[in-house]
């Protein structure tokens, strides 16, 4: 089994980390992982495509290696998301996203029209610009962000983690593969032995506020705005999928980019959560390809 081959683009203040499995020279394909999470928890789903694709994936800002600067709307990873497909001159991209991740493809498509042929996006974070509601999150969505920063950030070992998120039921589902890949990259070592969360409970509280705020449709963006009318404008195919054990909530925002997106079919994963490419790998390849087709 060859690992991926690991590097970074953008300056050391701004440094977005990246892999890359398959051999350069094949049409490129570009994974974007969800809130919490690290371009590692791809590795199935990624080792599968490389034998048609170039298949890079990066630790969203605020995850993993990557940057954390403490700006976290819906735009900032958008823009991440045109850094590096220029950095790497990328073409011809075939875009696959979950949660938040996909809703970054979708805007970076807006963004870089022409650079997508086609995007596989499972569950993204989206809202519906034509039926906003006033005011700010409900009391429920502040303790559940606020309650964010008191999640567990070290322990005592990789090991530790392992089975503590193993019985976990977000966690219950997952490969190992993919459990021992986020459990491996998504924390660091620290000197004493322990290991720490790389997107520490702080950084994942900030990350969460604009994705609630999408969720109860009172997203309002920075000062660039809203960015969720720019989905009526992607020039590429997309296929929204959901997943028949996701909460109700994802399959509302998965509706809702349908709704919005101009050439649009859906998927309906059975047997499975929103971590769907976690969960099933294999059913998600060849969903990527029945697509691709």
């Amino acid at each position: 089994m060859i690992n991926p081959h690991r590097f970074s683009i953008g300056p050391a203040d701004a440094q977005i980390a990246m892999l890359q499995w398959g051999e350069s020279g094949r049409p490129p394909s570009l994974l974007l992982h969800g809130t919490g999470f690290v371009a590692d928890v791809w590795d199935e789903v990624a080792r599968e495509l490389a034998s048609t694709y170039t298949v890079y994936a990066l630790d969203r800002r605020g995850h993993g290696a990557s940057h954390k600067p403490g700006a976290y709307h819906f735009l900032d990873y958008a823009d991440d998301v045109g850094r590096v497909i220029d950095a790497l001159d990328l073409r011809d991209i075939y875009g696959i996203g979950h949660s938040a991740g996909a809703t970054d493809l979708l805007l970076a498509a807006k963004l870089l029209p022409g650079r997508f042929t086609r995007l596989f996006v499972m569950e993204p974070t989206v809202m519906d610009p034509r039926r906003t509601r006033s005011g700010g999150l409900s009391e429920e969505s502040l303790s559940r962000v606020e309650s964010t920063t008191r999640r567990r950030a070290e322990f005592d070992s990789a090991d530790a983690v392992f089975d503590r998120y193993r019985a976990a039921p977000a966690f219950a589902d997952w490969t190992e593969i993919s459990l021992r890949a986020y459990v491996r990259h998504g924390f660091v070592p620290l000197d004493d032995g322990r290991v720490r969360l790389c997107c520490t409970p702080e950084i994942e509280s900030a990350i969460l506020r604009p994705i609630f705020e999408a969720m109860e449709q009172v997203y309002a963006g920075d000062a660039r705005g809203n960015p969720f009318a720019w989905l009526t404008e992607i020039d590429c195919p997309v296929r929204v999928t959901t997943a028949a054990n996701s909460g109700p909530i994802y399959k509302e925002m998965a509706r809702r980019a349908a709704s919005l997106i101009p050439s649009v079919s859906t998927l309906f994963f059975e047997g499975a959560g929103h971590c769907v490419a976690q969960e099933l790998p294999g059913r998600v390849v060849e969903a990527v390809r029945e697509f691709a087709k």
